[in-house]
């Protein structure tokens, strides 16, 4: 389905940022016939008008429902009438947001009990919260085949493995925080050991394959500069901790 053109507009690059996600996906998009530019520009450029920015808005929205793109494409085309369309619209915005207050929940139950001095379970840290969430970008960094493998290996673990694997990082993070407290240099022994963790937890997640020294301090720097991965750790002081402890080990490999 292709788009009206009309004013104002946006470029690729612009369009990607703006929602968040890559001008790889906008372009796959647009080969699947999903979300077409609304014109093309002589020099080869693609341009997104309202209608687009729009339909985008609704895909994206669709796809954090689970559905896979033939199935959201099935949705948006057969979609006519545009009272309808805005109805469906408002349900998934509703979605989100009962989704939305399930992690805002979880936030404030491990903030209480972390202050209590009370044991949290993995359920609690984790409701609300889909593991998909970076799909897109894990494909633009590794490439699908990646993703694909690792999301295959999540969905074959069971409930339980889940959520010890996801426990095991949160401890990581708290002893990371722990040791950053109580004034521990980054090539301490203690911390190493913590480093030692999570590189093993890392090659956990990766299914065996183990980073190279220069792919390890890369990720630690992942975390300084995305604030997601920075608030794992407390924020930007955190993850720079983790990434100068991370090095050390990375330089004895």
């Amino acid at each position: 389905m292709g788009c009206v053109s009309a004013k104002p507009e946006w470029s690729i690059q612009d369009l990607s940022k703006a929602a968040g996600t890559t001008s790889r996906t906008l372009r796959h998009y647009g080969e699947i016939g999903l979300l077409r530019p609304s014109r093309v520009g002589t020099n080869g450029y693609r341009y997104y008008d309202q209608d687009c920015l729009i339909r985008l808005q609704r895909i994206l929205l669709l796809r954090d429902l689970g559905l896979g793109l033939p199935a959201i494409a099935q949705i948006l085309d057969g979609e006519q009438e545009p009272v309808a369309a805005l109805e469906t619209h408002l349900q998934l915005l509703e979605q989100s947001q009962a989704r939305l207050a399930r992690q805002i929940e979880s936030v404030k139950t491990t903030i209480r009990k972390s202050r209590g001095g009370e044991p949290l379970m993995a359920t609690e840290a984790f409701d609300g919260f889909d593991h998909t969430q970076y799909k897109d970008e894990v494909i633009e960094r590794w490439g699908k085949e990646a993703y694909e493998s690792s999301d295959r290996w999540w969905r074959s673990k069971s409930d339980a493995d889940k959520k010890a694997f996801q426990q095991a990082h949160v401890d990581i993070a708290a002893d990371y925080a722990q040791a950053r407290d109580a004034g521990l240099p980054v090539d301490d022994p203690t911390v190493q050991s913590i480093v030692q963790r999570h590189y093993d937890w890392i090659v956990l997640s990766w299914q065996g394959q183990q980073p190279s020294a220069e792919r390890f301090r890369c990720l630690g720097q992942m975390y300084v500069d995305d604030e997601r991965f920075a608030a794992n750790y407390g924020g930007r002081s955190g993850a720079e901790f983790v990434r100068d402890a991370m090095a050390v080990y990375a330089e004895r490999m």
